[in-house]
Protein backbone atom coordinates (compact mmCIF):
# COMPACT_ATOMS: atom_id res chain seq x y z
CA UNK A 1 0.00 0.00 0.00
CA UNK A 2 1.39 3.54 -0.83
CA UNK A 3 0.88 6.31 1.23
CA UNK A 4 0.31 10.15 -0.43
CA UNK A 5 2.46 12.49 0.40
CA UNK A 6 -1.32 14.65 1.15
CA UNK A 7 -2.45 11.81 3.75
CA UNK A 8 -1.50 12.41 7.50
CA UNK A 9 1.64 10.69 8.75
CA UNK A 10 -0.34 8.21 11.05
CA UNK A 11 -1.42 6.76 8.23
CA UNK A 12 1.70 5.48 7.26
CA UNK A 13 2.90 4.46 10.90
CA UNK A 14 -0.35 2.37 10.55
CA UNK A 15 0.41 1.19 8.09
CA UNK A 16 3.74 -0.26 9.09
CA UNK A 17 2.02 -1.40 12.53
CA UNK A 18 -0.14 -3.53 10.48
CA UNK A 19 2.90 -5.09 8.36
CA UNK A 20 4.66 -5.97 12.02
CA UNK A 21 1.57 -7.80 13.56
CA UNK A 22 1.19 -9.71 10.56
CA UNK A 23 4.56 -10.29 10.22
CA UNK A 24 4.52 -11.43 13.48
CA UNK A 25 1.16 -12.20 14.95
CA UNK A 26 1.84 -9.26 17.61
CA UNK A 27 4.13 -11.49 19.61
CA UNK A 28 7.04 -8.54 19.32
CA UNK A 29 4.42 -5.78 19.70
CA UNK A 30 3.74 -3.67 23.19
CA UNK A 31 0.74 -3.66 25.08
CA UNK A 32 0.37 0.01 23.16
CA UNK A 33 1.01 -1.63 19.99
CA UNK A 34 -1.26 -4.08 19.93
CA UNK A 35 -4.23 -2.02 21.76
CA UNK A 36 -3.32 1.10 18.99
CA UNK A 37 -3.90 -1.55 16.22
CA UNK A 38 -7.26 -2.27 18.04
CA UNK A 39 -8.20 0.92 17.78
CA UNK A 40 -7.70 1.76 14.21
CA UNK A 41 -10.96 -0.68 13.92
CA UNK A 42 -12.74 1.75 15.88
CA UNK A 43 -11.43 4.65 14.79
CA UNK A 44 -10.35 5.07 11.51
CA UNK A 45 -9.76 8.50 10.89
CA UNK A 46 -7.30 9.80 13.65
CA UNK A 47 -4.10 9.23 15.30
CA UNK A 48 -4.83 6.80 18.37
CA UNK A 49 -1.39 6.23 19.50
CA UNK A 50 -1.65 8.98 22.50
CA UNK A 51 -4.91 7.00 23.03
CA UNK A 52 -3.43 3.90 23.36
CA UNK A 53 -0.70 4.82 25.52
CA UNK A 54 -3.29 6.70 27.71
CA UNK A 55 -5.65 3.56 28.15
CA UNK A 56 -2.56 1.59 28.87
CA UNK A 57 -1.30 3.80 31.47
CA UNK A 58 -5.08 3.76 33.10
CA UNK A 59 -5.81 0.38 33.16
CA UNK A 60 -2.29 -1.20 33.40
CA UNK A 61 -1.70 -3.09 30.49
CA UNK A 62 -3.11 -4.61 27.45
CA UNK A 63 -5.74 -7.32 29.32
CA UNK A 64 -6.41 -4.47 32.07
CA UNK A 65 -8.31 -2.29 28.84
CA UNK A 66 -10.60 -4.80 27.37
CA UNK A 67 -11.57 -5.94 30.82
CA UNK A 68 -12.33 -2.67 31.86
CA UNK A 69 -15.83 -1.37 32.53
CA UNK A 70 -18.00 0.47 30.38
CA UNK A 71 -17.90 3.38 32.61
CA UNK A 72 -14.04 3.56 33.21
CA UNK A 73 -13.78 3.38 29.83
CA UNK A 74 -15.76 6.08 28.69
CA UNK A 75 -14.41 8.30 31.15
CA UNK A 76 -11.60 8.45 28.94
CA UNK A 77 -10.95 11.39 26.55
CA UNK A 78 -11.68 9.97 22.98
CA UNK A 79 -13.90 6.74 23.95
CA UNK A 80 -17.00 6.56 22.27
CA UNK A 81 -18.86 3.22 22.47
CA UNK A 82 -18.30 2.06 19.40
CA UNK A 83 -14.84 2.14 20.27
CA UNK A 84 -16.08 0.13 23.89
CA UNK A 85 -18.14 -2.44 21.80
CA UNK A 86 -14.84 -3.36 19.67
CA UNK A 87 -12.38 -3.84 22.87
CA UNK A 88 -15.46 -5.95 24.58
CA UNK A 89 -16.09 -8.14 21.00
CA UNK A 90 -11.97 -8.77 21.63
CA UNK A 91 -12.76 -10.00 25.27
CA UNK A 92 -15.69 -12.15 24.70
CA UNK A 93 -13.71 -13.54 21.88
CA UNK A 94 -10.62 -14.55 24.58
CA UNK A 95 -13.05 -15.65 26.90
CA UNK A 96 -14.88 -18.14 24.14
CA UNK A 97 -11.42 -19.92 23.28
CA UNK A 98 -10.72 -20.79 26.95
CA UNK A 99 -14.04 -22.16 27.30
CA UNK A 100 -13.90 -24.11 23.64
CA UNK A 101 -10.13 -25.19 24.57
CA UNK A 102 -11.73 -26.28 28.14
CA UNK A 103 -14.57 -28.36 26.37
CA UNK A 104 -12.42 -29.82 23.55
CA UNK A 105 -9.84 -31.41 25.98
CA UNK A 106 -9.63 -35.53 25.83
CA UNK A 107 -8.51 -36.36 29.14
CA UNK A 108 -9.92 -34.84 32.82
CA UNK A 109 -10.11 -31.61 32.60
CA UNK A 110 -8.16 -31.38 36.15
CA UNK A 111 -4.85 -32.80 34.20
CA UNK A 112 -4.90 -29.43 33.01
CA UNK A 113 -5.50 -27.12 35.32
CA UNK A 114 -3.36 -24.27 33.46
CA UNK A 115 -6.25 -24.20 30.89
CA UNK A 116 -9.22 -24.39 33.31
CA UNK A 117 -7.29 -21.39 35.39
CA UNK A 118 -7.00 -19.61 32.00
CA UNK A 119 -10.62 -20.00 31.22
CA UNK A 120 -11.09 -18.72 35.38
CA UNK A 121 -9.18 -15.51 35.23
CA UNK A 122 -10.70 -14.58 31.89
CA UNK A 123 -14.32 -14.79 33.22
CA UNK A 124 -13.85 -13.51 36.48
CA UNK A 125 -10.59 -12.03 38.11
CA UNK A 126 -11.06 -8.61 36.95
CA UNK A 127 -14.72 -8.69 38.70
CA UNK A 128 -14.39 -6.09 41.77
CA UNK A 129 -17.18 -8.12 43.57
CA UNK A 130 -16.57 -12.04 44.08
CA UNK A 131 -18.51 -14.55 41.94
CA UNK A 132 -19.26 -18.06 42.75
CA UNK A 133 -19.21 -20.43 39.61
CA UNK A 134 -19.94 -24.07 39.18
CA UNK A 135 -18.04 -25.63 36.60
CA UNK A 136 -19.96 -29.12 35.36
CA UNK A 137 -18.25 -32.30 34.29
CA UNK A 138 -19.71 -36.07 33.37
CA UNK A 139 -18.20 -38.93 34.65
CA UNK A 140 -15.03 -38.71 32.38
CA UNK A 141 -14.55 -35.46 34.27
CA UNK A 142 -14.74 -33.98 31.05
CA UNK A 143 -16.45 -30.30 31.04
CA UNK A 144 -19.87 -30.09 30.15
CA UNK A 145 -21.21 -27.00 31.43
CA UNK A 146 -20.90 -23.72 33.82
CA UNK A 147 -23.08 -21.44 35.40
CA UNK A 148 -22.23 -18.40 37.56
CA UNK A 149 -24.38 -19.45 40.99
CA UNK A 150 -23.90 -16.24 43.01
CA UNK A 151 -22.94 -12.36 42.73
CA UNK A 152 -21.69 -11.13 46.15
CA UNK A 153 -19.85 -8.04 47.72
CA UNK A 154 -15.98 -6.91 47.29
CA UNK A 155 -14.96 -9.73 49.37
CA UNK A 156 -17.41 -12.19 50.41
CA UNK A 157 -19.67 -14.80 48.32
CA UNK A 158 -22.31 -17.10 50.08
CA UNK A 159 -24.08 -20.10 48.55
CA UNK A 160 -25.78 -22.78 50.13
CA UNK A 161 -24.97 -26.35 49.58
CA UNK A 162 -28.49 -27.25 48.38
CA UNK A 163 -28.38 -24.80 45.81
CA UNK A 164 -24.72 -26.05 44.35
CA UNK A 165 -26.60 -29.88 44.51
CA UNK A 166 -29.64 -28.81 42.70
CA UNK A 167 -27.67 -27.13 39.93
CA UNK A 168 -25.48 -29.99 39.35
CA UNK A 169 -28.42 -32.49 39.64
CA UNK A 170 -30.51 -30.62 37.06
CA UNK A 171 -27.22 -30.46 34.76
CA UNK A 172 -26.65 -34.43 35.14
CA UNK A 173 -23.16 -33.97 36.42
CA UNK A 174 -21.53 -36.70 37.78
CA UNK A 175 -18.67 -34.59 39.07
CA UNK A 176 -18.13 -30.28 39.95
CA UNK A 177 -15.36 -28.17 40.71
CA UNK A 178 -16.48 -24.26 42.42
CA UNK A 179 -14.51 -21.31 41.61
CA UNK A 180 -15.04 -18.08 42.90
CA UNK A 181 -12.43 -14.77 42.63
CA UNK A 182 -10.92 -12.87 45.29
CA UNK A 183 -10.66 -9.16 44.00
CA UNK A 184 -8.61 -8.25 46.54
CA UNK A 185 -5.88 -10.51 45.02
CA UNK A 186 -4.89 -12.87 48.02
CA UNK A 187 -6.18 -16.36 47.43
CA UNK A 188 -6.08 -17.57 50.52
CA UNK A 189 -9.43 -19.04 51.74
CA UNK A 190 -10.92 -17.07 54.42
CA UNK A 191 -12.82 -19.49 57.25
CA UNK A 192 -16.17 -19.00 55.47
CA UNK A 193 -14.90 -20.34 52.29
CA UNK A 194 -13.43 -23.40 54.59
CA UNK A 195 -16.39 -24.17 55.88
CA UNK A 196 -19.06 -23.45 53.11
CA UNK A 197 -16.83 -26.01 51.00
CA UNK A 198 -17.00 -28.95 53.73
CA UNK A 199 -20.71 -28.67 54.08
CA UNK A 200 -20.79 -28.53 49.89
CA UNK A 201 -18.11 -31.59 49.73
CA UNK A 202 -20.77 -33.53 52.92
CA UNK A 203 -23.26 -32.62 50.77
CA UNK A 204 -21.88 -33.94 47.82
CA UNK A 205 -20.69 -37.33 48.57
CA UNK A 206 -24.54 -37.97 50.36
CA UNK A 207 -25.73 -38.08 46.65
CA UNK A 208 -22.63 -39.57 45.07
CA UNK A 209 -21.49 -36.33 43.00
CA UNK A 210 -17.73 -35.68 43.56
CA UNK A 211 -16.36 -31.96 44.57
CA UNK A 212 -13.63 -32.36 42.15
CA UNK A 213 -11.88 -28.70 43.38
CA UNK A 214 -12.66 -25.18 44.83
CA UNK A 215 -10.38 -23.08 43.01
CA UNK A 216 -10.02 -19.10 44.48
CA UNK A 217 -8.23 -17.04 41.78
CA UNK A 218 -6.92 -13.88 41.20
CA UNK A 219 -5.53 -11.73 38.50
CA UNK A 220 -1.91 -13.59 39.37
CA UNK A 221 -2.46 -16.41 42.12
CA UNK A 222 -4.74 -19.11 42.71
CA UNK A 223 -5.65 -21.58 45.60
CA UNK A 224 -6.87 -25.30 44.78
CA UNK A 225 -8.24 -26.84 47.37
CA UNK A 226 -7.81 -30.16 45.77
CA UNK A 227 -3.96 -29.66 46.07
CA UNK A 228 -4.29 -28.87 49.59
CA UNK A 229 -5.90 -32.02 50.77
CA UNK A 230 -8.85 -30.44 51.96
CA UNK A 231 -11.52 -32.45 49.70
CA UNK A 232 -12.84 -36.10 50.71
CA UNK A 233 -11.98 -36.75 47.18
CA UNK A 234 -8.33 -35.58 47.64
CA UNK A 235 -7.91 -36.98 51.58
Amino acid sequence: MKISETQPDYLGHRERLRQRFLLGEGKDMADYELLELVLTIAIPRRDVKPLAKTLISRFGNFSGVINANKEDLCAINGIKENTVTVLKIINSALQRTAWQNLQSQEGPVILNIDSLIDYCRACMCYSDIEEFRLIYLDTKLHVIGQEIMQKGTINSVAIHPREVIKAAMNNRASAIIMVHNHPSGNVQPSKSDIAMTERIDEACESINIRLLDHLVISKNDYYSFAQHCLLRSSS
